[in-house]
């Protein structure tokens, strides 16, 4: 199946028809998408170079809070999980407009500390998280320490305030980062069991590789039951085809460790492949992967 094959062509294909789907009644949470206004008029919502933590690869196209919301009728989502692009750096007001404007829909997940950001370091950082949430309506934040692989921050004592914090508000943290840094996940997560951790991209692990270079620790880390996996194949897929098989053992066996009630889908690109194709999914696996799990971790009402 080729890269460019639609999702609804996938949805009419007789191999996904005959898979039972899940329950209408459980919720659908997307649980990653990114929202912008590249061509925003309105200066809070106008992207700035220096403020991005990705400057040079800015959009020249929307991709809105109204869009998702057009996605998420046209595939039966309910919740999308927004994680504030790297577009905006660490101007969170775009996310949390969304959030505001459309309350119940949307949960989001800011940046505020790493590459281009606030310093780990910064004094202020605890204080900044609780603005985030208590003021700015946010969940979480998305801590990306792949951008920094020769600065070890994330498990560094200075970043225990912010963890501290995040203990003490609930707070969800997603993190982006490479294989070699699961361990700092690991300790973190096992210092502070109040924060749920998801692991973006299945931590970016080479399915080429041993177990040994990350995704044998990844597994490991299952014993701590705050920590969850977002089911992005495409990220490691090494073909890049849809529906990314070369990575279904590989998500196997993080259900056979974690269980299904802490993988968690996200991308709608992804949709079709995670409630419909996966063959070893039970139809109340779906239910927790495609939403249950999310909408709690995310305090979705």
């Amino acid at each position: 199946m080729s890269a460019s094959l639609s999702r609804r062509a996938v949805l009419l294909s007789p191999a996904v028809s005959a898979i039972p789907a899940a329950s209408p009644a459980a919720p659908v949470v997307n649980a990653a998408e990114h929202a912008w206004l590249a061509n925003a008029r309105d200066p809070r919502f106008r992207i700035d170079a220096d403020l991005a933590t990705c400057p040079t690869g800015l959009p020249r196209h929307d991709y809105s809070a109204e869009y998702l919301l057009s996605e998420m009728k046209t595939y039966g989502v309910g919740h999308v999980v927004i994680s504030h692009v790297c577009y905006y750096g660490r101007n969170n007001a775009y996310t949390s407009h969304c959030v505001k404007t459309y309350p119940g829909k949307f949960a989001g997940v800011g940046l505020l500390v790493g590459h281009r950001l606030f310093p780990p370091a910064d004094a202020q950082n605890a204080s900044r998280l609780e603005r985030l949430i208590k003021d700015d309506g946010l969940v979480g934040l998305r801590l990306s320490p792949i951008y920094d692989r020769d600065v070890k921050w994330l498990n560094d004592p200075a970043s225990y305030p912010l963890w501290k914090m995040a203990e003490k508000l609930g707070a969800v943290f997603n993190i982006f980062l490479a294989p070699e840094q699961v361990g700092q996940v690991a300790d973190m997560a096992a210092r502070f069991p109040g924060v749920n951790v998801v692991i973006d991209h299945i931590a970016m692990i080479d399915i080429a590789a041993p177990d040994s270079a990350g995704f044998g620790p990844l597994l490991d880390m299952a014993r701590l039951p705050n920590v969850y996996v977002r089911t992005s194949l495409h990220n490691p897929s090494k073909t890049r085809q849809t529906p990314y098989r070369d990575v279904w053992p590989f998500l196997r066996r993080l259900y056979d460790r974690y269980g299904p009630k802490r993988l968690i889908y996200a991308n709608f690109f992804e949709f079709l492949i995670m409630k419909e194709m996966i063959q070893f999914f039970t139809p109340d696996d779906r239910e927790w992967i495609m939403g249950r799990t999310a909408h709690r971790i995310y305090k979705f009402p």
